[in-house]
C-alpha cells in the first residue's frame, strides 16, 4: 500500500454525481506506477457549492481537479486564467492552482490523440460530428486545428447552428441526412449519449459509408458501442471512446504531479476492468 507523506500532492474530479467516474482509476494506476507521492480523489460537489468548493481547493493546497458534469461551464466562468482550448471548447474539464486558477479543456486533445493512436488521421479529410454539446465544441475544434472541416449534425438544428457559429467555417447538416453525407466525409464522430448504457441505440445506418470512413465514439460504457459493433462489421476503422478519456487526462496529470504519464495496454485493462 502506498503511504503518503505530509507533503503530498493531491488533486481529483469535481462531479455530481462522481461515482461513476474512472478518472480515480485512471490517476491512481498512473501514481503507483511513477512512485509518486501524491493522491487523486473523487469530489462529488453539488452546483450551488461548486465555485465555492474550487476555492477552497486551491487554498488547500491542491493542485489542481478535473471537472466533469454538470460543471464545466461553471468552471469557466470561475478561472482567473483561461487557455485558448478553453476559449475555443467554451467549457473547462481541467483546472491547474497556483497563485491563481487556470481553465483547460483537454478533451479535444485526448480524442485527436486517441485518434492517431489508433492509426487515424485526424486531418486526413472532412469529419462529421453528430451532437451539438461540450464535447462535440471540443472535438469541432481540435479538428479543425489540425486543419480538417468540420460539418455538425444534430436532432436539434437550432444547437447545430449556434455550434457551427461559434467555430466557422463549420457547416451544419439535418439529422436525417446524416446517411446520406458520409460519401462526404472520412471521420464519423457520436458525441452525443446514443449508444451509452442505458440509453437508446444511436440509429446511423453505415451500409453505404465508403471503406476509407474511419467511425469513432466518444461513450465507453460500454467498451463496443452499436456504432463500433456496425463499423466493425463493415469493415471500418472504428476507433472506442475509452482512449479518449485517458489520452485526455495525460495533460492535467504533468500539470499536476510533474510527469508526463505513458498510455499503454495495461492502463488500458486496468481503467476498463
Amino acid at each position: 500500500m502506498r503511504l503518503l507523506s505530509g507533503s503530498a500532492r493531491l488533486a481529483g474530479v469535481i462531479g455530481w454525481p462522481v461515482a461513476h467516474s474512472r478518472s480515480p482509476r485512471l490517476h491512481g494506476t498512473w501514481l503507483n506506477r511513477y512512485g509518486i507521492d501524491g493522491a487523486y480523489l473523487p469530489l462529488p460537489v453539488a452546483p450551488e457549492h461548486f465555485a465555492d468548493t474550487v476555492r477552497a481547493l486551491r487554498h488547500a493546497g491542491f493542485a489542481g481537479a478535473n471537472v466533469t458534469i454538470p460543471h464545466k461551464e461553471a468552471a469557466f466562468a470561475v478561472c482567473d486564467r483561461l487557455e485558448p482550448s478553453a476559449l475555443r471548447a467554451g467549457a473547462v474539464n481541467t483546472l491547474i492552482f497556483g497563485d491563481s486558477i487556470t481553465g483547460a479543456n483537454t478533451d479535444g486533445y485526448g480524442f485527436v490523440a486517441n485518434l492517431r493512436a489508433h492509426g487515424v488521421d485526424p486531418a486526413a479529410g472532412p469529419a462529421l460530428i453528430l451532437g451539438a454539446g461540450g464535447a462535440a465544441r471540443a472535438i469541432a475544434a481540435a479538428l479543425q486545428d489540425e486543419g480538417a472541416a468540420v460539418t455538425i449534425c444534430n436532432r436539434s438544428p437550432e444547437r447545430a447552428a449556434a455550434l457551427a457559429a461559434h467555430l466557422p467555417p463549420a457547416k451544419i447538416l439535418a439529422w436525417d441526412q446524416r446517411a446520406a453525407a458520409l460519401s462526404d466525409h472520412a471521420l464519423l464522430v457520436n458525441t452525443t449519449s446514443l449508444g451509452m448504457t442505458g440509453h437508446p441505440p444511436l440509429d446511423m445506418p453505415l451500409e453505404s459509408a465508403p471503406a476509407s470512413l474511419a467511425v469513432a465514439d466518444i461513450v465507453y460504457a460500454p467498451l463496443t458501442t452499436p456504432l463500433l459493433a456496425a463499423a466493425a462489421a463493415q469493415k471500418l476503422k472504428a476507433v472506442e471512446g475509452l482512449g479518449m478519456l485517458l489520452h485526455q487526462a495525460v495533460p492535467g496529470f504533468s500539470a499536476w504531479f510533474g510527469v508526463t504519464p505513458e498510455v499503454d495496454e495495461e492502463l488500458y485493462r486496468i481503467v476498463a476492468s
